[in-house]
């Protein structure tokens, strides 16, 4: 991470095919979350739908040259961190993402706190510490989500990240469910 600048600690990408629970979860996570991205996209008025399948859409990534499979595994160690970022690769991006914490806070590690940031238009940063324990997953946007105001429907970007971790090994799957070029 620290040689590209997005903090300190590893991360790896699973290769195709992926480790069988990883593509379970991609494929069983996807289809609840495929409703929730068809409103969002109607929302916030864009044209794009999501087919009710994985397996459809991971089709449209690669048919636009993205074939590179985007779950990965993160590992912290003490002092490692990761800034706060979005997981945007190529044209065709799934607007949901899953994070799934491996270890048990307070046992194998200390601090490692899964943080997001709402940017909404005119306005300061919120930032949110969303609290997990081991096998907790947590799904948030991938850039932005629509959100109601006094003149309707509007964008707020989001950005995720790790906090430092003071102690111990702190571990995440991260399953993105598309791919990148």
């Amino acid at each position: 991470m620290q040689r590209h600048g997005f903090g300190r600690g590893e991360y790896q990408y699973f290769k195709y095919p992926l480790p069988p629970l990883v593509q379970y979860l991609r494929t069983t996570l996807y289809r609840p979350l495929v409703a929730v991205a068809n409103h969002w996209s109607a929302a916030m008025g864009s044209d794009v739908r999501y087919p009710d399948e994985h397996d459809a859409f991971t089709a449209r990534c690669h048919a636009a040259g993205q074939t590179q499979p985007t779950p990965l595994q993160l590992r912290y160690g003490v002092g490692d961190y990761n800034c706060l970022h979005q997981d945007l690769y190529g044209e065709h991006v799934f607007p949901l993402q899953v994070a799934v914490l491996l270890s048990q806070p307070g046992e194998d590690f200390t601090g490692g706190e899964f943080v997001l940031t709402e940017q909404r238009p005119r306005g300061q940063s919120r930032p949110e510490v969303v609290p997990l324990q081991r096998g907790d997953a947590v799904v948030f946007a991938v850039n932005q989500r629509p959100a109601s105001g006094s003149r309707g429907i509007y964008r707020v970007a989001l950005r995720h990240g790790v906090s430092r971790v003071r102690t111990g090994r702190r571990q995440t799957l991260g399953i993105l469910f598309h791919d990148a070029p």
